[in-house]
């Protein structure tokens, strides 16, 4: 049976997220790099994160090159763990930086997110930022495939949050909490507590 698709948040009709999309305005620039894979799939959070913020792109693709994220007037950072990446809260949060971020976010598994890094030498050779350690997920239906893993919305909110401080982009994650009350509605309590829920941690 064929579901009409709202054309701007890419869900059924109805289930359109358009009426929680914040419209924020950040220093930061956000460009989201996207692997393929995550771009088919339905819970797709960082499409959400994009609509949401003035000036946020995002971009599908396993290959790129400087011109995809270098703009005028920015600082381009990778949000990406490794070696020499700063930790965000931590001596980046409080003064503004001499230019404003742009803040490159790989989406995708921790697989797929890895592969555009290792395909990309001249993104992972960007400053790298970090998340503090011990952030919690909210994202309720869905396993991430590592555990303390962040969606990638989660990520942006929690990166903008230092960046800017003490400004807060909560309001993003509106349509995110959204979506997940809409999942679990149509999977019904049960379901969703025989496979969410219950399931075992991983050792």
């Amino acid at each position: 049976m064929f579901r009409s698709v709202c054309l701007r948040c890419k869900r059924p009709e109805s289930h359109c997220l358009c009426a929680s999309i914040p419209a924020l305005a950040p220093r930061t620039r956000v460009v989201v790099l996207q692997h393929p894979s995550e771009a088919r799939h339905p819970l797709n959070t960082a499409r959400l994160a994009v609509l949401g913020l003035a000036g946020a792109r995002l971009l599908v693709g396993e290959r790129y090159t400087p011109q995809d994220w270098m703009a005028p007037g920015y600082a381009p950072h990778l949000l990406f763990p490794g070696p020499g990446a700063r930790v965000l809260g931590q001596g980046m949060d409080g003064g503004e930086p001499a230019q404003p971020i742009q803040l490159i976010v790989p989406d995708g598994t921790w697989t797929h997110a890895r592969k555009l890094v290792r395909l990309n030498p001249e993104l992972a050779a960007l400053p790298r930022v970090m998340l503090q350690e011990g952030l919690a997920s909210r994202y309720r239906v869905r396993h991430a495939d590592i555990d303390g893993a962040l969606s990638s919305i989660e990520a942006i909110v929690h990166a903008l949050n230092a960046i800017e401080a003490p400004a807060s982009f909560d309001a993003l994650l509106d349509p995110f909490e959204r979506m997940i009350d809409l999942q679990i509605e149509g999977m019904g309590e049960h379901l969703y507590a025989r496979h969410h829920l219950m399931r075992k941690p991983r050792r």
